[in-house]
């Protein structure tokens, strides 16, 4: 079969990692790459300099006729690039979140369904098998859950100015939020039906309607709770700034480092590696003394972050060759982004908001 010719947009970590792995698979073809300015070839990737340049994402569509694209741009271009390349025939990998509101998420998703498109949003933990395998777990502590999560990030320099860029448009409870509600709803299988959630401003170099750092609550009608916290910055604590852990009846589930390697929160690898998770169970014994030990459960052979935007981009070719229904893959994007705009919204009037 001929190969998915692919425009790609957007060039900072996640747009190259993905690039990255388009450059690798047989079944894709790069026409083009699309940035705000164009990059020297010596600051490519080896291979990557023959691919022609563009500054202009209309010029590179309408020149390029790409099967399909890859949006990995600032969330408030992806609802307007995302229906152009649809209405231009295009297949649409797009990355997280999936629009900066919930109405111009809808926009796309019905854009996708009208033109007969592929729409692969950007959940990489969806293809991460240490956390396919925390999902299972979880699922066997019973009921009601508590899931509690965060991803804070210590960022300074050229990192910092990337996230200042970000909070423009998307304050980190949405943007990083999103995958962990996600995760949430796929861990207790049932519906939100409230949220509330509060934020704080914590440098001037950030809009005065903006916040840099946000914690969200989150109830679901089968009793569990869960909550969320990111915070960006040189100001934000490295201290628990990675905490992955669920508890139920049954007992809890983590994800630990049981090396204690110590990777920093700027590392883009610790915002998925795992390295182990521990399994605790609660059942005890007529004297109250536990009846198993705690399980570790290796997960030493995990892939890299550019190995997981490997395994996207397979699903996505896949999604294309084998005209797979992605209908229950768009909806669970759009359920967990209006869950992290609800909990925007309860940071700006301070009132929980009912789902």
């Amino acid at each position: 079969m001929k190969p998915v010719r692919i425009l790609v947009v957007g060039l900072g970590n996640m747009g190259l990692s993905h690039a990255k792995a388009y450059h690798a698979l047989e079944g894709y073809e790069i026409v083009g790459l699309c940035a705000r300015s164009e990059i020297p070839a010596e600051n490519l990737p080896d291979g990557f300099a023959a691919y022609p340049q563009f500054t202009d994402f209309h010029t590179a569509l309408a020149a390029t006729k790409p099967d399909a694209v890859s949006i990995n741009t600032y969330t408030e271009t992806h609802a307007d690039f995302a229906i152009a390349a649809f209405e231009a025939g295009a297949h649409v990998f797009i990355e997280k979140p999936l629009a900066a509101t919930a109405e111009d998420a809808e926009r796309v998703v019905n854009a996708a369904k009208k033109h007969g498109r592929k729409l692969v949003i950007g959940y990489i933990l969806r293809h991460h098998p240490s956390w396919e395998k925390f999902v299972e777990v979880a699922k066997t502590l019973g009921k009601p859950l508590v899931m509690r999560m965060n991803l804070n990030q210590q960022s300074s320099g050229a990192f910092w100015e990337t996230h200042k860029r970000l909070l423009n448009s998307v304050s980190p409870i949405v943007d990083c939020g999103v995958h962990y509600l996600d995760m949430m709803c796929l861990m207790t299988g049932a519906k939100p039906v409230s949220v509330s959630a509060i934020g704080v401003r914590l440098s001037d170099e950030v809009a005065p309607e903006m916040y840099n750092y946000g914690q969200l609550q989150v109830r679901f009608d089968d009793g569990s709770v869960g909550w969320y916290e990111a915070g960006w910055g040189p100001m934000i604590s490295e201290t628990a700034f990675f905490v992955k852990d669920v508890i139920g009846p049954k007992g809890c589930v983590s994800i630990t480092d049981v090396e204690e390697k110590g990777a920093g929160s700027a590392d883009i690898d610790t915002h998925t590696k795992t390295n182990a998770l521990k399994l605790h169970h609660a059942a005890t014994d007529a004297a109250g003394k536990f009846t198993q030990s705690d399980e570790i459960i290796r997960t030493d052979d995990e892939p890299d972050h550019d190995g997981l935007c490997l395994r996207e981009q397979q699903f996505f070719l896949k999604s294309i060759m084998e005209n797979l229904d992605l209908t229950q893959h768009m909806e669970d994007a759009l359920g967990s982004l209006r869950i992290a705009l609800a909990a925007d919204q309860s940071v700006r009037t301070g009132e929980t908001i009912i789902l």
